[in-house]
């Protein structure tokens, strides 16, 4: 019997394009085996925060200006690299023993009681819920060019003139992920700022902070300009507060929050008249609503313009 002990992995933040560890030295465990955790994440805090407010502010004026093209280029490699992590996902998605404070034994070992037609029932779903995500980022890298066609606008004038509205990025995206689905419901709260040119800054769940973890690794290799989506770890009663109160961040998209927090995130629309999204009742395997292109109007400012028409 080897006495040797295996390296525990600490899951990093991700902000800027790199693997920080939290400025506050702290981290969270996942899970709990005979042997201890069975890896931690970063706790985040405020200036964690900050830092990544900072990064996406750096990076999103170029990310609006590339074409809707190349963002979308970006969009579908997530998804391509994504789909060749799907095995590990589905296993971070499936096991009890990598919730954040499980007591970690998988019902199927520790009671022996659970049925194989009920093991491959979990493991369908974890699988669906994996495509889910990989579709949801290939429906929105597709909206990337198209867009502004459906939520703008030639407006009719009376008078030599043309009147366009058309949409432009608000700015720095602030995501609360959903505890669950982990990996659908932060996949679906990132990509719709992201196709239309804004930087996102994201708090993965916080039952499941593995599949946010991950999920920063897969957007590392995905061509993701640095900066142009960061992800936190960390906990919402300490988080929520300053993602509402951030004069930086210009619009919030949340869910699966409590009604004390999905309060809190409203009030904070007063400090700079943020647009505040809060999904509630969602069904995220639902395409013909977690699809539409009005996921992304909330992310948008609509600016018009005149032109003349004659010579």
């Amino acid at each position: 019997m080897s006495d040797r002990l295996d390296v525990t992995k600490t899951y990093k933040l991700y902000i800027g394009g790199a693997f920080p560890r939290s400025e506050s030295g702290r981290t969270l465990p996942v899970g709990r085996a005979p042997g201890g955790p069975v890896a931690h994440v970063s706790r985040a805090s405020r200036k964690d925060l900050r830092d990544a407010v900072e990064a996406a502010a750096r990076a999103q004026p170029a990310w609006a200006e590339a074409t809707a093209y190349n963002r979308g280029q970006v969009l579908y490699r997530m998804a391509e690299m994504l789909e060749g992590k799907k095995a590990e996902f589905a296993g971070l998605l499936g096991s009890p023993a990598l919730r954040a404070g499980s007591s970690g034994t998988p019902r199927s070992k520790a009671r022996g009681t659970r049925k194989p037609a009920a093991e491959r029932r979990a493991t369908q779903e974890t699988a669906r819920e994996v495509e889910a995500a990989i579709d949801r980022l290939v429906c929105f890298g597709g909206w990337a060019d198209k867009y502004a066609q459906v939520l703008g606008c030639n407006n009719p004038v009376a008078g030599p003139f043309y009147n366009f509205t058309v949409p432009e990025p608000t700015g720095i995206v602030g995501v609360i992920a959903p505890d669950a689905p982990a990996l659908l419901g932060l996949v679906s709260l990132i990509a719709p700022p992201l196709c239309a040119g804004n930087a996102v800054v994201a708090l993965g769940s916080e039952t499941s902070p593995l599949v946010a973890a991950v999920f920063a690794e897969v957007c590392a290799t995905s061509d993701v300009p640095p900066g142009v989506l960061n992800i936190l770890t960390g906990l919402r009663e300490e988080l929520v507060p300053h993602f509402s109160s951030h004069r930086e961040i210009n619009a919030i998209h949340a869910a699966g929050v409590s009604p004390a927090h999905a309060r809190a995130l409203r009030e904070g629309a007063a400090d700079n008249v943020k647009r505040v999204t809060v999904r509630e009742g969602v069904d995220w395997f639902d395409e013909g609503a977690c699809h539409s292109p009005w996921w992304i109007e909330g992310f948008v400012e609509m600016k018009t313009m005149w032109h003349p028409s004659g010579a």
